[in-house]
């Protein structure tokens, strides 16, 4: 029978040890703990990271693996398991780990967790393409065009090394999709299409950061933020303005008996009095005085604000800024102003700098106040470029976030939340969730949809997911969750109507690239949806990103092909022929096009045209292997011995320079199988065999040559076939000396 209070007496008598640094003394009480609720996550990871600290690595993995079987969706044991096997030197074991890491930070959502899981593990494990991939994909949906590049050119790298260089040369106009000029890619290219071997400088790489796994486990994992205590209704400016007052009162008494006292005395007691014009006109009457002070000028431009004032204020509140103190206020202060001004580009810059300020002065610690700077650097690049009519809406946004009792507490909340909405849906993400009606409420009601799909409550999170349609029917976000959770009850087809519906929409919008990565994401789940591939190639061909629509075709043409449609395949093989043409397409695009249309057509038991197309391919490119060897099969079918030769000597060629004999032997062997008569093969095959010294097996294409030759009345030929087959020594060797005596050689 467990004992709850002896198990919660032992926490924290485990956590009070491992504070201090007492790791033994904490494996003993978090052993204790486990035994007596061995089914409690906690417990085990705790126990876990004791043990690690005391150099136990197997015994601390053992019990990780217990936390994760306990909290499967908790990526933290996970990942410290994963840590522990990197440090045990299991690097392939610890890289599956890592991807599995990534794998749950997905599901929670968290994007940036899962990229630094999936660096550590294309570190630890090169050559993963897979996993290349997706980073490649989150890179790009981050706007990280940098990394997305260097990943599709790794990609191009492993698959070179794979023998792949179709594959590759598709990653790597991947990465050229990004930039047109980017050096690096087109030096891949010009490599992938000369067949030189690419550069491995892309794989090499500074190792990520060490994950520190001595981390307290009685920490707590709240923001470490300061106690912000009640908030001046009015925002920063009116904290500014009580703040500036007492700067000013202080600065006054030191100054002495100078002129503008008695005029900042007055304004001061006007303010407390909550008469703004008149402070704000003998604050005015102190600075024409001379008085020229941070806390006077904010004061000063603070009430002109107040006052509606605005363009007046400007100037005053631009003065105040310097002042640490101050300047949340004067941000703030400058954006309402430029906001009453119109001005809404200025208005948003302001006020998301105000923003700024006021969540980095509510935390004390160096790293969050640099994240947070990231964030909001990230914001206002979202805002670049957009409609004055957007940014008004927005700014409306900001000021209220700004007002209010509960100003303080809020702005950290929100901040996260903009935050994962930057990452998981880019700026355009942000813009949909800060201009849609009832923002604030949607933002909790997107959080807490996101919580019940990552603990697995699929019926609450669509009934919350209604909720916030009803109040934003048209922010497309929330049906994209919708569809993710019909994805996961089983509800495919459900599932892909409501990504095509969200995508259309974006395409109404005009925001092509949104749409364009939504009907990727369903490809990728339904990858013989034909009317999505063609939704996309619609796309894609009104974008002119010709190059992956061309893709987009061939890959239509093959889902068609697998659904046993192939009349619509031979047709989009066509269609992807001509594009190809049109936008000049690679010999190998066009090659590989071909040959497609070229199976069909032999399925089709239409030889004619397909002995066409195989010509056709030989011209773009001579040395095909599969277009000579489907041509030689198809001119021994007609009987036309000298071009099935002629062409086969071309492929006996390629194979020789290569120094692939077992391939010349190979094609030979199949060949003279199904030509049995044909005294060339017989010839060219017995010739490989003598140069194998495999004497048994030429000596019989010899003697089945010389029959021919009989039959055929070639005596002389028969002779000198039979001359060479006494060479080899064969067993019966009187009886070919007996028959080249009676043929009178």
């Amino acid at each position: 029978m467990t004992n709850p209070q002896e198990f919660d007496k032992l926490m924290e008598s485990g956590a009070g040890a491992g504070w201090d640094g007492r790791w033994q003394d904490a494996v003993e009480a978090f052993s204790q703990a486990v035994k007596i609720k061995p089914d409690d996550a906690d417990a085990n990871n705790n126990l876990a990271l004791a043990l690690f600290n005391t150099g136990e690595l197997d015994n601390s993995l053992k019990f990780y693996k217990r936390a994760h079987q306990l909290a499967p969706n908790d990526p933290e044991p996970l990942e410290r398991s994963a840590d522990v096997l990197e440090r045990m030197g299991k690097n392939k074991e610890a890289a599956g780990n890592y991807v599995k890491v990534s794998d749950a930070y997905l599901k929670q959502r968290n994007l940036n967790k899962a990229i630094e899981n999936w660096e550590r593990a294309t570190y630890l494990n090169p050559g993963m393409v897979s996993v290349h991939a997706r980073m490649a994909q989150a890179y790009e949906r981050v706007g990280n065009k940098g990394k997305t590049i260097r990943e599709y050119l790794t990609m191009a790298y492993h698959f070179q090394k794979m023998k792949e260089d179709q594959r590759a040369v598709r990653a790597v106009n991947r990465a050229l999709r990004l930039d047109k000029t980017n050096a690096q890619a087109l030096n891949f290219l010009r490599s992938l299409q000369s067949g030189r071997a690419l550069p491995d400088d892309i794989i090499k790489r500074e190792p990520p950061s060490k994950r520190d796994l001595l981390d307290d486990p009685a920490a707590s994992h709240d923001d470490d933020r300061r106690n912000v205590g009640e908030a001046h209704p009015l925002g920063p400016i009116g904290e500014a303005l009580d703040e500036a007052m007492e700067l000013l009162a202080q600065y006054v008494v030191e100054s002495g008996l100078n002129e503008y006292v008695m005029h900042a005395m007055q304004g001061m007691t006007c303010q407390r009095q909550g008469d703004n014009q008149e402070a704000a006109a003998a604050y005015a009457q102190a600075d024409e005085a001379g008085l020229q002070h941070p806390s006077l000028k904010l004061a000063l431009g603070g009430l002109l604000v107040l006052n509606e004032q605005a363009a007046e204020a400007i100037p005053h509140l631009e003065q105040a800024i310097p002042n640490e103190t101050l300047l949340p206020g004067a941000l703030h202060g400058l954006g309402l102003s430029y906001f009453k001004l119109g001005k809404h580009k200025d208005a948003s810059r302001y006020l998301i700098q105000s923003l700024r300020a006021v969540d980095t002065n509510l935390t004390e610690k160096p790293k969050e106040q640099e994240d947070l700077s990231k964030v909001y650097d990230s914001l206002l690049s979202a805002l670049d470029g957009r409609s004055p009519e957007v940014l008004k809406t927005i700014n409306e946004r900001f000021i209220g976030m700004l007002s209010g009792k509960d100003w303080k507490q809020s702005i950290a909340e929100t901040r996260r939340h903009l935050d994962e909405t930057l990452r998981d849906e880019g700026g355009q993400g942000v813009v949909d969730i800060l201009v849609a009606r009832g923002g604030d409420d949607l933002a909790d009601m997107v959080t807490g949809v996101d919580r019940y799909i990552r603990n697995g409550l699929y019926t609450l999170a669509m009934d919350e997911a209604h909720r916030a349609v009803e109040k934003s029917p048209y922010y497309l976000p929330i049906h994209v969750r919708m569809a993710e959770v019909m994805m996961k009850e089983g509800r495919i087809r459900q599932a892909i109507n409501k990504y095509n519906m969200v995508a259309k929409s974006y395409l109404v919008r005009e925001e092509n690239d949104r749409a364009a990565a939504i009907l990727y994401e369903v490809l990728e789940m339904a990858p013989l949806d034909t009317d999505v591939r063609v939704n996309l190639i619609h796309l894609l061909e009104g974008e002119k990103r010709l190059d992956e629509a061309l893709d987009q075709y061939i890959d239509l043409a093959e889902t068609f092909q697998q659904l046993g449609d192939f009349e619509h395949a031979s047709q989009t093989f066509e269609a992807a022929g001509k594009m190809a043409a049109e936008i000049n397409a690679s010999a190998d695009k066009v090659v590989q096009i071909k040959h497609y249309i070229a199976d069909i057509n032999q399925m089709r038991l239409n030889t004619r045209e397909a002995q066409r197309i195989y010509e056709e391919i030989l011209t773009v490119k001579a040395d095909d292997e599969k277009a000579l060897r489907s041509l030689i099969d198809i001119y021994f079918t007609q009987d036309n011995r000298v071009e099935a030769v002629k062409r086969l000597d071309v492929l006996l060629g390629l194979y020789a320079k290569a120094g692939d004999v077992k391939k010349i032997e190979g094609l030979l062997s199949d060949l003279v199988l199904t030509n049995p008569n044909d005294t060339a093969l017989r010839q060219r095959l017995a010739s490989i065999y003598r140069r194998l010294n495999r004497t048994r097996e030429a000596i019989e294409q010899l003697d089945a040559l010389g029959e021919l030759q009989l039959d055929a009345g070639l005596t002389q030929e028969a002779c000198q076939t039979i001359k060479q087959i006494v060479t080899l020594g064969p067993e019966n060797l009187d009886d070919y000396k007996r028959l080249l005596q009676q043929l009178g050689c």
